[in-house]
């Protein structure tokens, strides 16, 4: 399976170069889509969707299947774009795939789900509710998890009976974009049903507006989020927002210092924090913060940084120089605001080094905003209560980990306001099986992940009722 040939080169809005943001090297070329590109693809999404919904089940999780095993057979040629298009190490790589597999295992499940239940009524009637396929999905996906990030909107959208439009991020529209699409060509899914639309924010305008589109799956920034999500509103159109967060890691008293610094340091510095459930805040009881931070600082100090394709770095390049920039503001901004620089702190370009900051308080900027790099800002708490403030003093709510005793741990995590708690885990986490999403400013409460939150995702409810004949009625 070669992921980009002329093949893909294609769409009326030219091309657009794939680099390699280690180097600046271009890898090759991705066709560019125009809204008028969406038109006709919407269009022939929803006649193409009418008859897979009318598939029997069997086939369509027979696609589903195949595709988690392409997914495992191709794994190592889409490694390989995933280090060089994403500056992904390559366990991260490793990640992903191995996650694209499982998803579409799991969404094989979906044809041959329960899809409905019986109701109770006061008629002679039988009174039922069941799910039917929403229609046209588009997903819009972005750059930091480009597989899973979109598989796991397109991959039980297509098993429940729709079609997708797929707009993944330009910065990686081969790991993104084009090898979802080789892949369920080679799995046998229907011409029409998937279309890869790269493009600028036109075309992600375009996605969310064609009429033919039932549901949006968003997964980004907050910013674009809501502008997505205002798009959506204006037509009606059902939206699930996934977005960003500042997600709290707390340690609490007695903990295990050296394996919570360990914790801490995977949760901030894995893929350069560029991962929406990042540790991008470490609360750590005062009796034992000099000893945590001194261990977070060390580590940091000690984890390799350079290109994953040329040697096994702990940390890669950050995905462009727009983002580079960003983390410098917001490390240089805080510092400016009284936090002292423990580790790193410094951007060599491509690269931002692992970064361990140190006497913040709730208004600095690396403590409240999100900064999508490898910054790790540090503070002491005093007790559970104070925990849970600075915990639930965010506009975000997507992750928080917990480590030490499970009893405090548990009391903790009924405090907090979340999508997701880790009681002896770091912030970073995702199952097929498991409901993923965030409240706040990190998502308007929808889920992606195990059949119900898909069902919930990718259907409509219908009520359906059956009588043994027509009724009467006085007119």
């Amino acid at each position: 399976m070669t992921l980009l040939d002329e093949y893909f080169v294609r769409g009326t809005g030219g091309t657009h170069p794939v680099l390699e943001p280690a180097t600046g090297e271009i890898l090759g070329r991705v066709g560019i889509a125009t809204p008028d590109d969406v038109a006709k693809a919407a269009a022939a999404a929803a006649k193409a969707q009418r008859d897979w919904a009318r598939r029997k089940p069997a086939e369509r999780a027979a696609v589903l299947r195949r595709a988690g095993e392409l997914w495992e057979s191709h794994a190592a040629e889409v490694q390989d774009w995933l280090v060089r298009e994403a500056g992904s190490t390559r366990p991260k790589a490793g990640i992903e795939t191995e996650m694209a597999a499982g998803i579409c295992f799991e969404a094989s499940a979906l044809p041959t789900h329960p899809l409905g239940e019986v109701l109770s009524t006061g008629e002679p009637r039988w009174s039922l509710a069941r799910r039917v396929p929403a229609g046209v999905v588009s997903v819009i996906s972005p750059f930091n998890f480009p597989l899973i990030l979109a598989i796991r909107s397109v991959a039980p959208a297509l098993a429940l009976g729709n079609a997708v439009l797929l707009k993944p991020d330009l910065r990686t529209a081969v790991s993104g974009g084009v090898s979802i699409v080789r892949v369920f060509e080679e799995a046998g899914l229907p011409e029409g049903l998937l279309h890869l639309l790269p493009g600028d924010t036109g075309v992600g305008a375009a996605v969310v507006d064609a009429p033919e589109v039932s549901v949006v799956s968003f997964t980004g920034s907050t910013a674009a989020g809501r502008k997505v999500g205002e798009a959506a509103a204006r037509s009606l159109k059902r939206v699930h927002l996934e977005l960003g967060g500042n997600n709290a890691l707390v340690v609490l008293p007695g903990a295990d210092v050296a394996k919570a610094a360990s914790a801490g340091a995977f949760g901030s510095f894995l893929h350069q924090g560029q991962i929406c459930m990042t540790t991008g805040r470490h609360l750590v009881h005062e009796s034992q913060v000099d000893a945590y931070v001194e261990a977070l600082a060390e580590k940091a100090r000690r984890l390799p940084v350079g290109n994953p394709a040329e040697s096994d770095v702990a940390l890669g390049p950050i995905i462009d120089d727009r983002q580079l920039a960003h983390v410098t503001d917001v490390v240089d901004r805080s510092v400016a605001a009284g936090a002292r620089v423990l580790a790193g702190g410094k951007p060599d370009a491509p690269f931002y080094p692992p970064t361990v900051l140190f006497g913040l308080d709730d208004r600095n900027p690396a403590w409240r905003e999100e900064i999508f790099g490898p910054v790790a800002p540090v503070r002491a708490y005093r007790d559970l209560d104070e925990a849970a403030r600075l915990v639930n003093d965010s506009e975000y709510g997507l992750s928080v980990g917990i480590l030490g005793d499970v009893g405090t741990a548990m009391t903790l995590a009924d405090e907090v306001r979340s999508g997701k708690v880790h009681i002896n885990e770091q912030t970073v986490g995702d199952e097929p099986t498991a409901p993923f999403g965030g409240v706040g400013d990190s998502g308007n409460g929808s889920r992606f992940g195990g059949a119900k939150a898909n069902i919930e995702a990718f259907t409509e409810t219908q009520w359906l009722t059956v009588r043994a004949d027509i009724a009467g009625y006085p007119f």
